[in-house]
C-alpha cells in the first residue's frame, strides 16, 4: 500500500474539479466544514460536515463548491491491494457519513503532518497505521449505520456523549447533536440502550477515573475533577454505589 498524498483543503472563491476520466489513484475525501456537491460514477451525492467520498482509480468524478461559502476538506490519494479488499469488503461504498469529525481529523492531521516530510525523514509503519485506523473508523461508522440494532441517530448520540463526558453535558447538547427534542432524544437512547443519556455519561466518566487511578498518582480529588463529577462527594457516593467500594478501597485493591 502506497499513500501518495494526504492532505487539507479549504475554499471560499467556490472550486469546480472535473475528472472524465478519474484519477489514477484511489480517492478518499471528508468534508469537514462546509457544503458541496459531488459526483461519483454519474451518481451526485450533497456534501456536507462528516460527508466521505470514495472514487476508485479511472472513474468519473466531479466536485463542486459554490462560491461565497467556505468548505474545507481532508484527502487522500491511495494505491494497493489492502485499500481494494477493504472497500470491497464493504460492498464498495461511493458514499458515507461520520456521526463525529473530531477524532478522524485528528488521526488525518497527524498523517497530513507526517507527509509533509521528506521522505527519507517519515515514519512510514507509523503512516500506515494511521491510514488504516482512519479506515476502520469509518469501517465501524458504515457497519453502525447498517446495524439492525439501533437507528444510526441513536449510535451518534453515543458518541458525541462518549467525545464529552468529561466535559459540562446536559441533556439539552445531545438532543441538540441530532435535531431533536430533548424529550424525543431521551426516548429513543432509553429505548435503544436500555439505559438514560446521564446514565452512560456517568459510566464513561467512571470508567475514565478508573484508568486514572490505575495509571497515574494524582489525587481522587483531582481525578473527580478531571473526569467532570465537579467535586470529590458527588464521585465517592456515584463510584461507591457503582461498584460497591469506595474510590480509595478500589484504589487500594487494584
Amino acid at each position: 500500500m502506497n499513500i501518495d498524498h494526504c492532505s487539507y483543503s479549504s475554499h471560499t472563491d467556490g472550486y469546480h474539479d472535473l475528472r472524465r476520466e478519474g484519477f489514477d489513484y484511489f480517492l478518499i475525501r471528508v468534508q469537514i466544514e462546509g457544503r458541496g456537491e459531488a459526483t461519483v460514477q454519474n451518481k451526485t451525492y450533497q456534501l456536507e460536515q462528516g460527508s466521505i467520498i470514495f472514487v476508485p482509480p479511472g472513474v468519473h468524478y466531479e466536485l463542486t463548491i459554490v462560491p461565497n461559502q467556505l468548505s474545507g476538506d481532508y484527502h487522500l490519494l491511495v494505491t494497493g491491494d489492502w485499500l481494494e479488499h477493504w472497500w470491497e469488503k464493504l460492498d464498495r461504498p461511493n458514499f458515507a457519513a461520520l456521526s463525529s469529525t473530531n477524532t478522524i481529523v485528528t488521526l488525518w492531521r497527524l498523517l497530513s503532518t507526517e507527509k509533509l516530510r521528506p521522505s527519507h525523514e517519515q515514519n512510514h509503519a507509523l503512516n500506515t497505521h494511521l491510514f488504516k485506523s482512519i479506515m476502520l473508523m469509518i469501517e465501524a461508522e458504515i457497519n453502525a449505520r447498517h446495524s439492525i440494532q439501533r437507528p444510526f441517530i441513536v449510535t451518534r448520540m453515543m458518541r458525541y456523549i462518549e467525545e464529552h463526558a468529561l466535559e459540562p453535558l446536559t441533556l439539552e447538547n445531545v438532543a441538540n447533536e441530532v435535531d431533536l427534542s430533548v424529550s424525543r432524544a431521551s426516548h429513543l437512547f432509553k429505548h435503544h440502550t436500555d439505559t438514560t443519556m446521564i446514565q452512560y455519561a456517568q459510566h464513561i466518566k467512571l470508567e475514565a477515573a478508573i484508568n486514572q487511578m490505575k495509571y497515574t498518582n494524582m489525587t481522587l480529588e483531582q481525578i473527580a475533577f478531571m473526569c467532570g463529577f465537579g467535586n470529590y462527594p458527588y464521585f465517592h457516593r456515584l463510584f461507591t454505589r457503582t461498584y460497591q467500594l469506595s474510590p480509595s478501597q478500589y484504589r487500594k485493591s487494584h
